[in-house]
Parts: structure tokens; C-alpha cells; sequence
């Protein structure tokens, strides 16, 4: 089904849906499930806690989702299913939306999930979390009764339906997390956790292993079918793979390493999908600083561009696993359009640009010096991409030094900071350009805060087209004002885009029901079981 279509049903029929046990997704085979078990996964990523209220990336996502229930949870086609709320209206104005809760959950502690925690957690949300979009509209959260809350928003807003999802939406407790002190510190976002998902949490070190143990009180009757998950991290992810091909770990999310990818597919132990992460819509790219020279004048930029072939990074770099990016937004998103200016390589081409924008080369055939920093963790996407363009650049008089950051903490200051001529990045779409898209290319994102506008860039026109399509419901009419913005981001190229990430879940043929949905490995993994 066309997602557009899915669009303006949530939007314009408001997606009221009952019998919420009958509606949800049914195990892909016929079989009864097994009952019992221990899924193990493997994770290079370390949380800093487990609140994904306050804090977004997969790190925390893949346990907040496991540990805190959000209202709506989507299947594979992007279409909204009931979770907390077992059924939802979004007002014809699209200012309103409310959500009629369950009468069965509870958190982990026994105490009810009433309105009151989804109001006080929506709000904390609005207030704390990195994308500010999200919720941007959002005013106040009504509690007529214990079991409906009405979002009311200044302003129609049509990613509110997808900011339900279990990774951007937690539901927190209020009897704990309302007790006044700072949500982004909170000693309960790493000790005696309580959410209402289907899996508590026994065991958090951060840097070593989370462990999760079936809520017998979950409110899907019957679920979840395994006993125990536990998150194994570490940042190699070679005794990940060893751990994986021994059956130590019965998972692994997020892999993108052409090698292993090679490697898994003649594993008659494993399977391997792609599926399951089009809600995360991964790019990766190259960011320039618009507000330092010479990557302030456009001309420089375009023929960097020029100077990249994409086909050698996606089909000799990474195995042909991944597929070339050229726009902001995914092609698997209702919002991509193929209307956008591309750079074709073109060594000579590229040296033609510089020398008429008045970068003749020198000595030796050197124009101008240039870094360029990669977001440490992911050699296959970042160091060897780097490189790559490091010596591309150099065949046209660019000589660029490859910095390497000590760990994550490292590069984020350097990006937030914006201490950088240019930097390879993985950025999410996370779903709706509102949530994923807005935060890049907003003049008014321009802050010290990594996965903002770290470009600095602003175009008045942009932010108009941006502003203007975040308060439109009709997903038609919103399409036409993005496709004027991805036409205008590709000419003036404040990002270099690179590749779609080629996320990928590897699992053990013995486990049923991995996680395909829009929102992957980041939704509740209720359903999973073992043969």
C-alpha cells in the first residue's frame, strides 16, 4: 500500500481502532508459540541510561523500548497499531489527539498507567528530548478521566500519530519521575527502572551487559513469549560475530560491515534482513561548515561533490550492500522525490569548478587544506569513506587531513562545537521529516548541540518551506513543499550525501518473529519466541 495513503488515513480518518488483541500483528508462521527462553543480543552501542524519554539514539532505544510501553506501536507498512492506547482519534484539524488507554496496564511496581503518567510524560518529552520538532506544537495534555488523555496542540501537526512510536515516546511513571528533580539526571534512569513494557530490568551496566525479565503483569495478555533478554555489549564487533556464529548471542542489529554481511549470508545457522529499519531512514554524509572558508562559497562544495564517485563507495567500499543517497530525505520515505540536482562524478569537471571560483592550485598542485572527521565506531561507513574522499580530494588539488576522534563524547564536542571543516555523520530520518528532517536544515537549530544544524546553514526560504510543510495534514499538499526544499538542499549542498545505511538484523534461525517493522529492532519484542 502506497504510504501516502497511510498518511492521510492517520491523519484525516484518525486511525480508530478497537479490539486492540485481534489487531495486532500476527506471528509470521501458524505455528503456536514457545513459551520460555533467553534471547541474547549483541550490541556495539553503550547507553548512557535507559530513559528513552530524555535521550534518543539506538543505544537507549533498544532497552527503553523493551522496559517503557508508548502509546501506538506500527507494523511494517507503517501503519499504527494499538499499544497503550487501544484506540486514538487525531482531530480533523489536526490540533488534537486523543488516546483511550487500557484499563489493564500497570507498571512494573503494580501502580496503574493512568492519563496522568501520559500527560506528565509527553511533557517531559516536549521538555527534554533532542528533537525539539517532536512535540514542538504541543501545548498541554487534558485528563478528562483515568483513561484519556487529549493532546492539544497550537498548531496542526502531522507527526503526532508517528511521536507515539515506542522508541519516541516512552511512557514514564509520574509517582517517580515527577518528583521534581532533573529528568536528564535522574538516578532512575539507570537504577530500579520501572516502566510497563513487557520486560523489567534486573541487571544495567552500562558498558557490559542489560538484563531484562518477562513482566508477568503485561498488559497483552499472554506476552511476552520469551523469559529473559539480555543486551551483551561491547564495542568489538568481531567477538560479537564470533559470539553470534558460536549461538552465544541469537541477535545482532545494526550490522553493516560488507565483510560480515559477506560472511553471514553462507551461514546456514543464520538469517539476515534489511528489514525493519525504514522508520529510522539512516543517510550517511558528508557535513560541511558552511560558515568557515572556503566551504562557505558554494562553488567549493559542489565540486567536492563532484570530485565523489558513490558508486565505487557503495558497490567496492561496501560490498554492494548499501544503495547511493542523494536527498535529505529516503527514498522509502512518502516524502522523497527523484526531482533533485545530483553530482555525477567528474575529476576534471571537479578541477575546472575550483579554478574558476578563483582556486587556482599552487605548488606542488595544492589549492587549499581541509579536515575531515568520522564519527568513530563504524569504520565501513565512516573511517574508510573518509579516506576514500581524502584521496579523491587530493587528485584535485585538496589536501585533507583525516581526524580521528578518541570516542563518540570526542567527535560530538567537535561537531557541537563546530570545530570542523567537514565530517562523515549518520543521521537519522527518524519516520517524518518534522521529527528527523526539520532539526538539520532549520536556520533557527543552529545550536552547540550535536545532530543540529551543525552546518550552519540558513536559508530563509528553506525554513519557510519547512515551517509551512510541519503544520500541514494533507500529505499531498505537505509533498510538494518538501520537494521544493530537497530541490533547493541538493543545489546549495550543505551536506554531501552519501549512502543509505545498510542496517541490517542478523538472528538465529531458531528465533521466530524477528523484528521487521518500520521501527525494527526498536519495538518491543513481544512477539519474539524460539522454535
Amino acid at each position: 500500500m502506497p504510504r501516502l495513503v497511510f498518511n492521510r488515513r492517520i491523519a484525516t480518518l484518525s486511525a480508530i481502532v478497537l479490539a486492540a488483541g485481534a489487531l495486532l500483528a500476527a506471528p509470521a508462521t501458524a505455528q503456536e508459540p514457545k513459551r520460555g527462553g533467553t534471547l541474547v543480543i549483541g550490541s556495539t552501542q553503550t547507553p548512557r541510561h535507559l530513559n528513552g524519554a530524555v535521550q534518543s539514539g539506538i543505544a537507549t532505544a533498544l532497552p527503553s523500548t523493551q522496559i517503557f510501553a508508548s502509546p501506538l506501536r506500527f507494523d511494517d507498512k507503517w501503519n499504527p497499531q494499538p499499544y497503550l492506547a487501544e484506540s486514538w482519534k487525531l482531530a480533523e484539524d489536526g490540533k488534537s489527539l486523543t488516546l483511550n488507554l487500557r484499563k489493564n496496564a500497570v507498571f512494573h511496581d503494580g501502580k496503574p498507567v493512568t492519563s496522568a503518567d501520559v500527560a506528565f510524560s509527553i511533557m517531559a518529552i516536549k521538555a527534554n528530548h533532542p528533537f525539539t520538532t517532536m512535540m514542538g506544537p504541543v501545548e498541554k495534555v487534558d485528563t478528562p478521566d483515568p483513561y484519556t488523555a487529549i493532546i492539544r496542540m497550537s498548531a496542526p501537526h502531522p507527526a503526532i500519530v508517528l511521536a507515539m512510536s515506542p522508541a519516541l515516546c516512552p511512557i514514564l511513571p509520574k509517582h517517580i519521575y515527577g518528583d521534581g528533580q532533573d529528568l536528564k539526571t535522574h538516578p532512575r534512569n539507570g537504577v530500579d527502572v520501572v516502566g510497563s513494557g513487557p520486560f523489567k530490568v534486573t541487571e544495567f551496566k552500562a558498558a557490559q551487559r542489560i538484563v531484562l525479565e518477562r513482566f508477568d503483569k503485561f498488559f497483552l495478555p499472554g506476552k511476552p513469549y520469551l523469559d529473559k533478554m539480555i543486551v551483551n555489549v561491547t564495542p568489538d564487533m568481531a567477538s560479537l560475530m564470533l559470539s553470534l556464529e558460536r549461538g552465544d548471542v541469537q541477535m545482532l542489529p545494526f550490522v553493516t560491515v560488507p565483510t560480515d554481511l559477506k560472511r553471514l549470508t553462507s551461514n546456514a545457522q543464520v538469517s539476515l534482513t534489511p528489514k525493519g529499519y525504514e522508520g529510522i531512514g539512516a543517510i550517511n554524509w558528508l557535513a560541511f561548515n558552511t560558515a568557515k572558508k572556503p566551504l562557505s562559497d558554494l562553488a567549493v562544495r559542489k565540486a567536492i561533490a563532484t570530485a565523489i564517485d558513490k558508486n565505487f563507495i557503495t558497490k567496492a567500499l561496501m560490498g554492494g550492500f548499501a544503495t547511493a543517497a542523494d536527498g535529505p530525505i529516503v527514498a522509502s520515505s512518502p516524502f522523497a522525490v527523484d526531482d533533485l540536482v545530483r553530482y555525477p562524478v567528474d575529476l576534471k569537471k571537479a578541477a575546472a569548478m575550483l579554478d574558476a571560483a578563483g582556486y587556482k592550485a599552487g605548488d606542488g598542485g595544492e589549492r587549499f587544506k581541509l579536515t575531515i572527521d568520522y564519527l568513530p565506531g563504524a569504520d565501513d561507513q565512516q573511517k574508510n569513506v573518509a579516506e576514500y574522499i581524502r584521496g579523491q580530494l587530493k587528485k584535485v588539488g585538496i589536501a585533507v587531513e583525516v581526524r580521528a576522534s578518541a570516542d563518540f563524547p570526542s567527535w560530538a564536542k567537535r561537531l557541537a562545537s563546530h570545530d570542523f571543516d567537514m565530517s562523515m555523520d549518520v543521521v537519522f530520518n527518524w519516520g517524518d521529516p518534522i521529527i528527523g528532517v526539520h532539526r538539520t536544515y532549520l536556520s533557527t537549530n543552529i545550536k552547540p548541540i550535536v545532530w543540529t544544524n551543525t552546518q550552519s546553514y540558513a536559508n530563509p526560504k528553506v525554513d519557510e518551506l519547512l515551517n509551512t510543510a510541519g503544520g500541514i495534514i494533507d500529505p499531498t499538499k505537505r509533498k510538494a513543499y518538501y520537494a521544493t526544499f530537497q530541490k533547493i538542499v541538493t543545489d546549495e549542498l550543505p551536506i554531501a550525501f552519501i549512502n543509505n545505511t545498510p542496517y541490517h538484523t542478523v538472528y538465529s534461525k531458531k528465533l521466530v518473529n524477528a523484528p521487521t517493522t518500520i521501527w525494527g529492532p526498536m519495538s518491543p519484542l513481544d512477539e519474539v519466541y524460539f522454535k
